[in-house]
């Protein structure tokens, strides 16, 4: 899947703030056009073939769209399927979709990053997908192959409005020849944040080693909020955004800030890493070379940084050397929804546009996309982790560790909530973790945060503590 972006959110919100009415197919359980013989239908993503994400054009030009039309016209219908293409930078892809929606124009189907979608709900431009396509949305045998969990990524206040494309979620990695050398156990699986802390004060005695690197501050941006604070946030039972407010001092952001203080400032980790503006990137080669105990990160790290072929850290012994762990909550039972373990995820989902002249056609298109052939095609033949139960148990066979998060970690997730001022909360909650990790007290890091978002989500009355 493609990386995540860090969005301001700036255009739509300014677009917004003109009166806006999305009109559209409305709640009828017959959307508009159902028995059409003759259809005319395109699809959106910011892929184009010969450059940013080609695979994704050319799996829709090549797979998708001539499949489709074959199997409309074995139904008597004429399908007419074109693709708009576009390779540009996130936001300006995000802008164009914007301004199209709010003209009543635009592709039937979309793929989007997730975290937009309550962004473009608020505004007027999505509708749930059982309002723009009936009720074969609901009724959809794919929803079954795709968790719960899973689903939350394309789903706004209860309602779906997207199907998720693919995912992705957070482990804690540690290096089993250093836990060999600390005496601790090759299939370690910590039950609480101190074990976390214990495992890390063993491998303080390793002279050269990070015992634990937990990303923390604004140079490493959005890699500090969803590798970092948002799953120790979650695994204190607590959650940025719930029930229209915004977390701020509250216990489970003081637990959260205590634990990076713990860490950076009991000498397990090292702070000014956190601090440079490569200190990701660092922070790998530093892993890589066996010099960092403990690093929580995304699947992606497994895939595609210590990949012993094309990794950007190739670690030779990667299957040997390299083990991982769930992240668990503070205490057994203490993380959201009372699990023991806990884990935050990313990814892009596709959407219908509510203004869509087809719109039953249109979700027709959505879920044939979504069909296990279609997502095995999308694949082309690389292990990566789909919405899709069924496909993953088939294509991640030969990878422990990525059916490891698509089994384990998946049914447990949470995601970042969807809401245009998310991004600069999220660089309040960076700010909050870099001043725990530089020795300021958790509960101040936590009031001067408050602080920071209630100016952020309009004031004291938007924020619980």
């Amino acid at each position: 899947m493609t990386a995540m972006p860090r969005h301001a959110g700036g255009v739509l919100a300014a677009l917004t703030a003109l009166v806006l009415v999305a009109t559209g197919c409305g709640d009828s359980s017959e959307p508009a056009g159902k028995d059409a013989k003759n259809i005319t239908l395109t699809i959106a993503a910011n892929a184009i073939v010969g450059g940013k994400n080609a695979a994704s054009a050319e799996w829709i030009q090549n797979w998708v769209i001539p499949r489709f039309v074959a199997a409309q016209k074995a139904k008597g219908v004429t399908a007419n399927v074109s693709f708009v293409p576009s390779g540009v930078d996130d936001e300006q892809f995000k802008t164009k979709l914007a301004l199209d929606l709010r003209s009543k124009g635009g592709a039937d189907v979309v793929a989007i990053d997730g975290i937009w979608v309550g962004e473009f709900v608020q505004a007027g431009y999505l509708k749930p997908l059982s309002a723009v396509a009936g009720a074969q949305a609901d009724a959809w045998d794919g929803w079954s192959q795709i968790p719960e969990a899973v689903q939350g990524l394309g789903t706004f206040e209860g309602k779906r409005y997207g199907i998720p494309i693919g995912t992705d979620g957070r482990v804690l990695y540690f290096n089993k020849k250093l836990f060999a050398r600390a005496g601790l156990p090759s299939d370690w699986q910590p039950r609480s944040w101190q074990d976390i802390l214990d495992a890390g004060a063993k491998l303080k005695a390793l002279p050269g080693v990070t015992p634990i690197q937990i990303n923390a501050g604004t140079a490493m941006g959005e890699a500090t909020t969803m590798q970092g604070a948002l799953p120790l946030l979650v695994g204190a039972g607590g959650e940025i955004y719930a029930d229209g407010k915004w977390a701020g001092a509250s216990p489970p952001v003081k637990d959260m800030l205590d634990f990076y203080a713990k860490v950076y400032g009991g000498g397990l980790g090292d702070p000014k890493l956190q601090q440079e503006a490569k200190g990701r990137d660092k922070s790998f080669q530093e892993f890589a070379a066996g010099k960092i105990g403990v690093l929580g990160e995304g699947d992606y790290f497994w895939r595609a940084v210590v990949h012993p072929r094309d990794g950007i850290a190739k670690m030779a012994d990667r299957d040997q050397a390299v083990g991982y762990a769930l992240i668990p909550a503070r205490q057994p039972g203490g993380g959201i929804r009372g699990q023991d373990f806990v884990s935050m995820s990313g990814g892009s989902v596709r959407v219908l546009n509510p203004n869509s002249t087809y719109p039953s056609q249109a979700f027709e298109l959505l879920a044939f996309m979504h069909s296990a052939d279609a997502v095995k095609a999308e694949l082309g033949g690389t292990p990566r982790i789909t919405a899709r139960t069924d496909v993953n148990e088939e294509v991640l066979a030969s990878d422990p560790m990525l059916s490891f998060v698509a089994e384990k970690v998946l049914p447990l997730t949470a995601y970042r909530p969807a809401v245009a001022v998310y991004p600069q909360v999220s660089v309040a909650l960076q700010e909050a973790t870099a001043a725990a990790a530089s020795g300021k007290r958790p509960d101040e890091a936590a009031v001067a945060y408050q602080k920071k978002v209630e100016g952020l989500v309009g004031g004291p009355g938007n924020v619980s503590s």
